[in-house]
């Protein structure tokens, strides 16, 4: 028997052997979960290298009744999820996590569901577990998801319940600070552009301006919704100027709506910095493509998926991760402010 074919049938056995761990931890790694120290990790790993070892997935799937695939449900329309650079950062940090594990990862977009399609798909036993991002008031169809599979939940849910799981970022601290630096830049007249108030992080990051204006004593400025798009953000701004009312800085809730924001400032002939500063939220790309590059808080959006999918991986292989993990924000100063 050649070296090559004795390695292509190495078992799981073989691999532990090689490792000098049990078969249960070469399980563990194969199957993704964190409950193995890094040296076992190490030498599983190694081993697998060394055996060119492949895992039968079709025959685990079929003796644990485990499909290995997670769904990713995102209720929002395509053209939010393919036009906002947070969905790309948060899939990739997704899809790094569970190219590091045996599942797969299945996207469904479904800004609505009258017919329930998604959630029976997920309650067939087509997935295992499921991950769910930037969820609204009215997406009841995700409690349905919920009852049927293991969620891990992208922000804060918007029914939150001690048995949640979630990964959010501290949008009211962020939100916070981003006005705060407006006010020790010396700005009394501050607006903002919300994300919509139906979702955790639209709330939270109006209430973090609120609290950072009633802390130095000012009056709250003009208040619009941009819907976290960057058309809806232009909308939002020209309400704002056609208020009336003064205004020389504003805290606009995301990268996409400050973008329009700029856009609407520049056709009335409002200068940035110089006649009024503008904040935004994410760091995206969106942040350095515009001109005056986007002062803005940094998200970790990439890490956000990342954990997002740690914490499901956890669940699914009988671990007890944390029920919340919040991520900080950072400032980022660029021109615009």
């Amino acid at each position: 028997m050649t070296i090559e074919s004795t390695r292509a049938t190495a078992t799981i056995e073989e691999v532990a052997a090689v490792a000098g761990v049990s078969r249960s931890t070469v399980s563990r790694v194969v199957n993704g979960s964190t409950a193995v120290s890094p040296a076992a990790l190490e030498a599983v790993q190694r081993a697998i290298a060394e055996l060119n070892y492949v895992p039968n997935r079709a025959a685990r799937s079929l003796a644990s009744r485990a499909t290995m695939a997670i769904a990713l449900v995102v209720p929002e329309d395509t053209t939010r999820f393919f036009g906002d650079p947070f969905f790309a950062a948060v899939v990739s940090g997704i899809n790094a996590r569970l190219s590091r594990s045996e599942y797969v990862l299945n996207l469904i977009i479904a800004s609505d569901d009258p017919q329930d399609k998604t959630t029976a798909y997920v309650r067939s036993g087509a997935v295992d577990g499921a991950i769910i991002v930037s969820h609204h008031t009215s997406d009841t169809f995700i409690d349905r998801i919920a009852a049927a599979v293991p969620v891990v939940y992208g922000g804060r849910p918007v029914r939150e319940r001690e048995r949640d799981y979630y990964v959010d970022v501290d949008n009211l601290a962020g939100a916070r600070a981003a006005t705060e630096y407006l006010v020790r830049k010396g700005h009394e007249h501050i607006a903002t552009i919300t994300g919509p108030l139906t979702m955790p992080a639209g709330v939270d990051r109006l209430d973090g301006y609120r609290e950072a204006l009633a802390a130095a004593g000012l009056a709250e400025g003009p208040i619009e919704d941009g819907n976290f798009t960057a058309d809806a953000g232009g909308r939002a701004m020209q309400r704002i100027i056609d208020s009336g009312r003064p205004f020389d800085a504003v805290f606009v809730a995301s990268d996409l709506m400050a973008r329009g924001a700029l856009a609407v400032l520049g056709r009335a002939g409002i200068r940035v910095p110089e006649d009024v500063a503008i904040i935004g939220f994410d760091d995206s790309p969106v942040a350095t493509s515009v001109s005056p590059q986007l002062t803005t808080m940094r998200q970790p959006s990439h890490a956000q998926g990342e954990q997002m999918a740690d914490t499901l991986l956890a669940l699914l292989g009988g671990g007890q991760p944390p029920h919340v993990t919040i991520l900080e924000t950072a400032l980022v100063v660029r021109a615009s402010a």
